[in-house]
């Protein structure tokens, strides 16, 4: 008789684990390839040559590539605490929104500021609107046990309920239903060229908080906290940690985070305000911070290939005549195998033979 179950690996070496995702991602390719000349009859090598050369063929579209793979690592190591924690924050996409509107808004009023005192004001401002947007679910989740999930949810659509209504509020020129390019003449509120760079500051800002968030997670007390709190709920009680704020606090430091990814959308790229400003990054960064196992060097990997995937479906659309679903496509599928196999590095499969006793062949 034969039996197949599961078990647990023991530790796996990074350069094996490595192995196996490198392994993934070639299965992924291989498919992808199939499934492009089933669809489209063309060759393969020709799309994926344009997903790349639509992502990085010049120094343009690298730094573009650049500056969306930023926001959604910021936005996956916003992520990172509260998953940790085992609170599902699923409204990053409302965080995102409501870092941007503060962004827009002091964009919009505090036009009159010197950059170097209203760009500071931006981000801080930035950081309170998302932090409150985190702090009001997690409130409820830790006064009255509430389900983050759902409510988290639901908060996105609050949070582009207001967009809307500023947007019908800022609409500039009247009746056009949009902002348009805030400031375009004195450029106040956007962000300055750092290093000769238009995104330089936004790699800085990005790099900083990436270095903050591991630190803070390793090697803090309100990182191990949390991390208690998110073994068992009872174990961190029984020790003295006061599980209410430390659910409170690591939202608010989770949507501050979320929040500042929306000022670099506003202030550090389009200069303008819409409802599609944090275009699903929300949900994209919650696979970005799954797949890499909460790593930070692992995040800017993800971040970065999704990011050439997405930028390259433009250059797909246009060069092959295929719509940007062609990319979604692919990208699902490279998803696909990269969870699977987190599988086959955490897990193992194990084939027992068991032979029959004298009973059981009777």
């Amino acid at each position: 008789m034969l039996n197949i179950r599961l078990a647990k690996r023991d530790y796996e070496g990074v350069w094996k684990a490595l192995l196996i995702r490198f392994a993934a991602i070639f299965l992924a390719l291989i498919i992808c390839a199939l499934v492009i000349i089933s669809v489209t009859s063309l060759n393969p090598i020709e799309v994926f040559g344009g997903i790349i050369d639509g992502a990085l063929g010049s120094n343009r579209r690298v730094w573009v590539t650049i500056r969306d793979a930023l926001v959604l690592l910021l936005v996956a190591l916003g992520l990172v605490p509260a998953f940790k924690m085992r609170f599902w924050n699923i409204g990053a996409e409302g965080q995102i929104l409501m870092g941007g509107l503060a962004s827009a808004a002091l964009m919009i009023y505090g036009s009159n500021l010197p950059n170097g005192v209203l760009l500071p004001l931006i981000m801080i401002s930035s950081c309170l609107a998302g932090m409150i947007w985190g702090i009001i679910p997690a409130f409820f989740k830790a006064r009255f046990n509430t389900n983050e999930t759902l409510f988290t949810l639901m908060m996105n659509y609050v949070a582009m309920q207001i967009i809307t209504f500023c947007i019908v509020f800022w609409e500039n020129p009247v009746g056009s239903n949009t902002v348009g390019i805030i400031n375009p003449m004195t450029s106040k509120g956007w962000f300055p060229n750092v290093f000769g760079q238009r995104y330089g500051l936004n790699v800085i800002i990005v790099f900083v908080v990436a270095v903050f968030m591991a630190f803070y997670l390793k090697n803090t007390k309100h990182g191990y906290e949390l991390s208690v709190v998110g073994e068992s709920r009872k174990t961190a009680r029984y020790t003295g940690i006061n599980v209410k704020a430390v659910i409170i606090r690591t939202m608010a430091l989770s949507g501050a985070i979320c929040g500042l990814a929306g000022c670099l959308v506003v202030s550090g790229a389009s200069h303008t305000i819409s409802t599609s400003l944090a275009g699903g990054r929300g949900f994209t960064a919650i696979i970005v911070a799954w797949m890499s196992n909460f790593n930070t060097l692992g995040m800017v990997a993800i971040s970065f290939l999704l990011s050439v995937m997405d930028n390259g479906a433009i250059q797909i659309a246009s060069k092959f005549g295929l719509n940007e679903n062609v990319s979604d496509i692919l990208i699902g599928i490279i998803i696909f195998f990269l969870i699977g196999c987190e599988f086959f590095i955490r897990f193992k499969i194990i084939f027992e033979t068991k032979k029959k006793t004298e009973g059981e062949k009777a």
